[in-house]
């Protein structure tokens, strides 16, 4: 857990992003050193006794110098107080409704990443706490579904895979004059701070799976999860260094690495996927495409279920595989992968059908992503 240092919001995204762990060591290393000491030594007794876990070191459940540098990092380029990283996106997850109990409802978005079902489904099962769903249109719906008991209100936008947007400031204002004490959660993994950052639209917490963009080179498995009011601090971190779903100093020093390159990366991933855009929309065998206008998610319907399978038999440069947000482009096919848990019917009234492709567009050269296409879709 860290918290930001306010005088850092003066700064731009880049200049956040670039400088991130530089005058943090001690020593003077412009990139912060990887610590992988699993404890650290009491200098006094007294200052055992007295010990501040959000100014010194004990044990690396707790923080690391690593940790504690990402996590600054990334409260500074979502503009909150304190910063969460965890061991996986679904950890983030589960930290973020950790302040849930029995009784309590949350009502989410209809289209979300299906372990976020999953994980509903099972807090449902095992803990007692409702569930309801609003499918993004009218905020006045919203509205109407909220009670005495809900607690959370959560929402992924760009929504995935149906890159459906929504107005996170609209849904916030509206949730928090019906109830103060109701928190707006955004998952952010699509857009990134670099494009958008909930917390300043009114959201009380944003998640992301730092495996995607935030680290950005397919390398590492990683959550977080910032926050903006203090009073969640605590009861967060109280939860976070009890389960241990902490991320570890390699991984911390990986994601703070990939953290400099954010802002081009995120450019160069537009810039692709824009241009694959405009050769699907032309595309004989594309029936329609889904892209919000800006990032690297694009997904797309192709007309008949057999160029689905000739596509993901034969791409040689884009790699049929789970996951996103790397400078590697990969494919996938929601119905049957990461939202596989997600109900048939819920699938089917989304649109989740076997002929919709999610394509996270890599910074490859955007013309041989576009021949790797038309190769595959061509080939007998």
């Amino acid at each position: 857990m860290c918290e930001c240092q306010k005088n850092e919001s003066e700064l731009s995204l880049a200049t956040i992003a670039a400088q991130a762990g530089n005058h943090e060591d001690e020593r003077g290393a412009v990139s912060l050193p990887i610590y992988l000491s699993s404890n650290y030594r009491h200098p006094t007794l007294k200052e055992a006794i007295n010990f501040d876990a959000t100014k010194n070191y004990t044990y690396s459940r707790l923080s690391t110098p690593n940790r504690r540098a990402v996590e600054k990092t990334l409260a500074s380029l979502e503009g909150g107080t304190t910063g969460f990283a965890l061991s996986s996106g679904m950890a983030a997850v589960q930290l973020a409704l950790s302040i849930l109990k029995t009784g309590d409802r949350l009502i989410s978005l209809d289209d979300l990443y299906g372990g976020d079902f999953r994980y509903f489904d099972y807090l449902k099962k095992h803990a007692g706490i409702e569930f309801d769903q609003w499918n993004g249109q009218k905020i006045s719906e919203l509205v109407a579904k909220l009670t005495s008991d809900t607690k959370i209100v959560w929402l992924e936008t760009p929504s995935n895979p149906t890159m459906k947007e929504i107005d996170i400031h609209a849904v916030a204002t509206a949730v928090h004059e019906y109830d103060p004490q109701i928190k707006v959660i955004v998952d952010n993994t699509f857009y990134t701070p670099i494009y958008q950052r909930p917390l300043l639209e009114g959201a009380d917490v944003v998640i992301h799976s730092a495996t995607k963009y935030l680290s950005g080179h397919n390398d590492l498995l990683g959550g977080v999860v910032v926050v903006k009011d203090e009073k969640l601090v605590d009861e967060y971190y109280d939860y976070y260094i009890t389960t241990g779903d902490t991320l570890d100093s390699f991984d911390s020093w990986l994601l703070l690495r990939s953290l400099k390159t954010l802002k081009v990366r995120m450019a160069q991933h537009t810039k692709n996927a824009q241009a694959i855009v405009e050769y699907l929309k032309q595309a004989p065998e594309v029936e329609k495409v889904l892209y919000p206008g800006k990032g690297g998610m694009v997904s797309f319907y192709l007309k008949e279920e057999s160029q689905v399978e000739r596509l993901l038999n034969n791409v040689k440069v884009i790699t049929f595989a789970e996951s996103l947000g790397g400078i590697e482009s990969l494919i996938t096919i929601p119905y049957y992968q990461t939202h596989a848990d997600v109900p048939v019917k819920q699938r089917q009234r989304l649109g989740i059908t076997t002929k919709l492709l999610r394509l996270s567009v890599g910074l490859e050269d955007a013309d041989d992503l576009i021949k790797d296409i038309k190769q595959a879709l061509a080939y007998r």
